[in-house]
C-alpha cells in the first residue's frame, strides 16, 4: 500500500506543479482566464495574488516530492511526516474550495482526491 500511496501523492505534487504554472506563470492568458472563469480586468487586477498562491502550490508539490524520496531511501519516518503534512493540506485545502464554492467542486475534487486516496493508502500501509 505504501506504494500506491507515493504513486497517488506523487500525481498530487504534479497537479499542484500544474496549478502553480497557470497562477504562477500563465494567470492572465485566455485559457488559464477560462480554466478559472476570470474576465481579462479580473485576471489583471489578481495577478499579484494569483502569483503569491501558485508558490503556494509550487511548495506544497516540493515538500511532497522531498517527503516520497525520504520515504523510498529508507527515511520512512521524516518522509512519511512531510508527504503527510503536504497531501494533507492539499486535501484540506480542497475541502475549503469544495465548502466555500460548490460550483468549482470538479476543480475541488482534481485537488483533493490524489493526495486523500494517496494518505488513505499510506496509513493503510502503516496499519495493516
Amino acid at each position: 500500500m505504501t506504494v500506491v500511496g507515493l504513486v497517488f501523492t506523487a500525481i498530487a505534487a504534479l497537479i499542484h506543479v500544474y496549478i502553480f504554472v497557470l497562477e504562477s506563470l500563465r494567470w492572465t492568458a485566455p485559457a488559464t482566464r477560462t480554466t478559472f472563469g476570470t474576465t481579462a480586468e479580473e485576471a489583471e487586477a489578481t495577478k499579484e495574488m494569483a502569483f503569491n498562491q501558485g508558490f503556494y502550490n509550487l511548495f506544497l508539490a516540493i515538500v511532497t516530492a522531498v517527503g516520497i524520496v525520504l520515504t523510498l531511501v529508507d527515511h520512512a519516518d521524516a518522509g512519511a511526516a512531510l508527504v503527510f503534512a503536504s497531501a494533507g493540506s492539499m486535501v484540506a485545502a480542497g475541502l475549503v474550495l469544495l465548502i466555500s464554492s460548490p460550483e468549482k467542486g470538479r476543480s475541488a475534487l482534481i485537488q483533493l482526491t490524489p493526495p486523500a486516496i494517496g494518505v488513505a493508502a499510506l496509513v493503510a500501509g502503516l496499519v495493516f
